[in-house]
């Protein structure tokens, strides 16, 4: 006999959602996509919630799927760019949260755009979501050794690129 669970997705919307928010805009650099890639992980979690076995993994399923579609918006972008006049978009103003931000944290935000994604998504979930080395591993699907070293590497391409300033 299969015991069916409630998830309370509206609280955890009310609670998450401007988290995901803020973890989807480093991985894909803009607000609108963040705002898309959270609101798919959230109708996601409602049509598929009879597949997540306890309500207190719903928000690992959330975070998971926040970086799936995040990945799936950055290749469709790409796609998107090969077929499209690079002087046009070079040309465009990025339509982000950058204008929010301090000088230094444009500046952080720079550099860690540099970083290859998986660098760029272990050190977002770490330093930004606040998330465990087991709670990365689980959401990128990755080992929490993986997690350790594409956390040390980037970390270490981040001072090369900002400079130390200790």
């Amino acid at each position: 006999m299969t015991q069916s669970l409630t998830i309370d997705i509206a609280g955890l919307y009310a609670a998450h959602r401007l988290k995901l928010v803020r973890m989807a805009v480093l991985l894909v650099d803009d607000i609108g996509s963040a705002e898309d890639v959270v609101h798919d992980a959230f109708t996601a979690l409602h049509q598929n919630q009879d597949r997540v076995r306890e309500p207190a993994a719903a928000l690992g399923y959330l975070r998971t799927t926040v970086v799936n579609n995040a990945r799936s918006v950055l290749r469709k972008r790409q796609t998107a760019r090969r077929h499209l006049s690079l002087a046009r978009l070079q040309d465009a103003e990025p339509a982000d949260s950058e204008l929010m931000l301090a000088a230094a944290h444009q500046e952080v935000l720079a550099a860690v755009r540099q970083l290859p994604a998986r660098q760029r998504e272990v050190l977002t979930l770490r330093y930004w979501a606040n998330l465990s080395e087991a709670e990365i591993a689980e959401a990128l699907g990755i080992s929490r050794g993986a997690v350790k070293s594409n956390a040390s590497r980037g970390m270490d391409k981040l001072e090369t690129i900002l400079g130390d300033t200790r």
